[in-house]
Formats: structure tokens, sequence, C-alpha cells
């Protein structure tokens, strides 16, 4: 299974807003973090995983979110595509990344936050790691 964006939906009334992810079961979550760079000129990139998904769900501002497919020895595809998506605290969206790919991400905005899901512990997480550098691969990081 690849990639998939998980809609949420928004209701406001006179006591404000309300934002939900009723399609979003979060029953294989272990762990969640949030990542609030500090300025929008850092690029995070690019960590894989072959087993552990990560959901991103952007609370604040807005993201870019690169993604490039790893083949089964965690090694970077060169044949196939990067995977480009925006996440904005302004469509809520969660975008759930399983295993099989190395992600990176720039915020588009200044004080933005991104939450992290993700379906190992970090123990596990360790023994499924594979980084590259930045500037090992090219990905459009403009707005």
């Amino acid at each position: 299974m690849g990639v998939k964006k998980i809609n949420g939906a928004a209701h406001t009334d006179v006591r404000g807003k309300l934002i939900f992810f009723n399609e979003f079961s979060m029953e294989s979550i272990k762990r969640f973090y949030e990542i609030n760079p500090s300025n929008t000129k850092i690029i995070r990139a690019w960590q894989g995983h072959l087993i552990e998904s990560k959901w991103f769900y952007c609370t604040s501002g807005s993201f870019i979110i690169n993604l490039l497919p790893l083949d089964a020895n965690g090694i970077v595809s060169t044949t196939l595509p990067v995977e480009r998506f925006v996440l904005s605290s302004e469509k809520p969206l969660i975008l759930k990344v399983p295993g099989g790919y190395a992600s990176g991400f720039k915020a588009i905005t200044d004080n933005s936050k991104l939450i992290v899901f993700s379906d190992t512990t970090i123990a596990e997480s360790s023994m499924d790691d594979f980084r590259y550098p930045e500037t090992q691969y090219s990905a459009n990081w403009e707005n």
C-alpha cells in the first residue's frame, strides 16, 4: 500500500473551531512528536524506513513534504519520481507514509508545526533507519 491522504474536516460555531479526522485510526500508533523548525530555510532530509509507517499532520502554518521510494535494501530508487505534498493547517489532512520511503520536509511559513505519529518504538525505529544527506537527492522545496 502506498502513500495515503486522510482528509479531515472542520466545524465552526460560536464556541470556536473543531477540526476532526473521523477516518484516522490511531490503533497502531506507539508514539508521536512535534517538529517546530526555527526558520523556513531549514530542510530536514532524508530519513527513511522500510518497516516503520509515519503519519504527518500540520497543526500550524504549512510544510512541503517530499518522499523518495526505497528499494528492499533501503537504497533510494532513482527510477521512481519524488512524491511531493503540501500540508497546511488551513486544510485538515493527515499524510500516511508507509515503510519503503525516505522523507524530507521544510516549513513554508514561520512558526509552522508538524506532528508525526509512528507505529514503532524509538528502539524499533533506530533498527530500521536509513539516512542520506539532503543534497544527495534533488527535490522541489519551493512553495
